[in-house]
């Protein structure tokens, strides 16, 4: 297993989901957190913190290691491809079920459970990408 490479994909995928973050949900997107009920979201004034940052690192190191321990069963026929499905496979068992149980279980607005399924279904595949890119096969 290559120890620095997951690294390197944990850093790149940190920076990599601040910057989509501040374009979508910080900028081009925001207002989807000002549909009724607002009173779920924690004020935030400016960027995320650090200790934001620090666990969004800690999880793209996660996200990376599963990656690094599956990616020789992950159908595909190169690198690109086999990031693609790892990133559509995090999106259907990681993603899909936890959206579903927040519009079932939770008071946030639908257009916010509907733009995050969207957004991660854009997002995932993107991160596949990028850590078969970095790790390689």
């Amino acid at each position: 297993m290559k120890i620095g490479k997951i690294v390197i994909a944990g850093v790149v995928l940190t920076i990599f989901n601040a910057i989509v973050g501040s374009i979508t949900c910080g900028g081009v997107f925001n207002w989807v957190y000002k549909l009724e009920p607002t009173n779920v979201w924690k004020p935030i004034n400016g960027s995320p913190g650090a200790m934001f940052m620090i666990g969004s690192f800690v999880l793209s190191i996660v996200l990376s290691f599963v990656y690094a321990l599956i990616n020789k069963g992950i159908p595909g026929s190169n690198k690109f491809t086999k990031g693609i499905v790892f990133g559509l496979c995090v999106w259907a068992v990681g993603m899909l079920p936890g959206m579903f149980a927040t519009y079932a279980f939770m008071t946030v607005a639908t257009m916010v459970v509907i733009y995050w399924t969207i957004l991660g279904l854009i997002k995932t595949p993107l991160e596949g990408m990028i850590i078969a890119a970095i790790y390689g096969e």
